[in-house]
């Protein structure tokens, strides 16, 4: 545990904490009125971020939030409200209001607390908070120098840094009494690189849930300079692009951040809230052969550090790696409480929300397509003409049927079984079950995305985390029109 100054009221170091009893009161309030069940979730919240322009730093800033919601479930009605102040008047009223979803029936009493164990998956000697402004300020100009020195065709350089801590309390009335703190950084370094008068941009970025020494791994990776170099690496590379072809062809997705596709064209319909309400492709399959046999696709949280790794979710369950396609069979979906208790099974630690002012609703955590037997190169080899995906850019997905548009902000063409040309303008438009029925090599070269993503559902944000390896997929529709991200 670190010794940061920032603790919320609530948790193990704050000035009155929530405890116990506080909780197991607030929880009678709330299943007054004859709910099957209730929680409380108190948040506290506090970021940082700066950006840099041209060598200037030109903004910097410091928020903090704190609440809580409460919920109370009767059949499959649920009440919420929350307050944003945690006096027993204000906690009361929103128990209060939550319960009048239900208004017949006796009150439960809520169950003995127990509190979850699980830790590991992230942790932080010195919150990145508590680091002086001037150390970040300088992380963002040796991203500045580094960028301005990989080339002369530099004519412009932005950096940020965005950082956060965000401490939950869970309680609920089957007895759940869950605690986390969750630190987070994210770092990027956008470029303009200019040719006679042909611009291109070029990005990179990365961060998880840890502190600073996101930047200390070995060889360099991650740092600043790293970043700036790989930035002005994809602008130059985009600085001799030419025109997309147009049709169908073989695509092969590069590592890492392809695994967005999966995220965006599958992993949402296998949320469990869709296949409740009948509107998702995935409805009714399980069992069934949504995948080529080479694919098995998990949500895990307990990535180290990852982006999307949670110690327990929003409704105090503590997550561990689901399988949802095993050797292309679909095996399950992702849970929250309510899916859950739909489809009379145990929630799978995917309840998740924005924060305290929402409800929480199944989510993915860090979804990943596994490894598979073949040499990456041996799938570049395999390829006689087609293209190259190696960074995602914006898209649009029918989660009702997986039908998507992507575009690329970095791919190249495949020729004779080389990587040649670079492109711009680039789409793919597929289906994402079909795409999955038509991957024929999966690489030996898994890797996990660098804390760049965050998803977003029926108005809410969370950050999450993707991966795959190389993937080859026999056909794909591609689009040679540049679409809006």
């Amino acid at each position: 545990m670190s010794s940061s100054r920032y603790h919320a009221p609530f948790g193990p170091q704050g000035g009155t904490p929530i405890d116990a009893e506080i909780a197991r009161k607030l929880l009678t309030v709330a299943l007054a009125q004859g709910g099957d069940y209730a929680d409380l979730f108190f948040e506290y919240g506090v970021s940082g971020s700066y950006s840099l322009e041209e060598g200037i730093l030109k903004a910097a800033g410091r928020s903090v939030s704190m609440g809580l919601g409460v919920r109370v479930m009767k059949d499959d009605a649920t009440g919420y409200a929350y307050v944003q102040e945690l006096t027993p008047e204000a906690m009361q009223r929103a128990a209060r209001t939550a319960a009048q979803i239900a208004a017949s029936g006796g009150t439960p009493t809520p169950k003995t607390f127990e509190v979850p164990g699980v830790t590991g998956r992230y942790e932080q000697q010195i919150l990145s908070l508590d680091v002086a402004g001037e150390q970040k300020r300088e992380l963002l100009l040796r991203a500045d120098r580094a960028a301005r020195a990989a080339d002369p065709r530099v004519i412009r350089v932005e950096a940020s840094l965005h950082e956060e801590l965000r401490e939950v309390l869970m309680a609920t009335s089957t007895g759940k009494l869950a605690h986390d703190r969750q630190p987070m950084v994210r770092f990027s370094v956008r470029v303009i690189a200019d040719d006679n008068g042909k611009r291109q941009t070029g990005s990179s970025g990365g961060g998880g849930r840890m502190s600073l020494e996101y930047f200390d791994v070995p060889q360099g990776v991650h740092s600043p300079e790293w970043h700036a170099q790989e930035a002005v690496r994809h602008a130059i590379a985009m600085l001799d692009a030419r025109e997309s072809p147009a049709g169908e062809m073989e695509v092969v997705l590069a590592p890492g951040d392809s695994g967005i596709l999966l995220h965006e064209a599958v992993g949402h319909g296998l949320e469990a809230d869709f296949n409740r309400k009948g509107t998702s492709n995935y409805t009714g399959r399980i069992g069934q052969r949504v995948a080529s046999e080479l694919c098995t696709v998990v949500d895990d949280a307990s990535l180290h550090g990852s982006r999307g790794s949670i110690h327990v979710d929003d409704e105090g369950n503590t997550p561990e790696r689901v399988t949802l396609i095993q050797d292309g069979i679909l095996v399950g979906y992702m849970h929250d409480q309510h899916s859950a208790k739909h489809f009379k099974t145990k929630p799978t630690g995917n309840g998740r929300r924005e924060s305290f002012q929402a409800h929480p609703m199944p989510r993915m955590t860090n979804t990943l397509l596994l490894a598979g037997p073949h040499d990456p190169d041996s799938i570049i080899r395999s390829v006689k003409k087609g293209v190259y995906a190696r960074k995602f850019g914006g898209g649009q997905v029918d989660i009702s049927n997986g039908d998507f548009v992507f575009s690329l902000t970095e791919s190249y063409l495949i020729e004779d079984g080389k990587i040649t040309t670079p492109l711009k303008g680039v789409n793919l438009i597929g289906n994402g079950p079909d795409v999955m029925a038509k991957i024929t090599m999966l690489g030996n070269d898994m890797e996990t995305s660098d804390g760049i993503w965050t998803c977003g559902k029926d108005g809410q944000s969370v950050p999450v985390g993707v991966g795959c390896p190389t993937i080859k997929i026999a056909s794909v529709t591609v689009g040679g029109t540049q679409m809006g991200g």
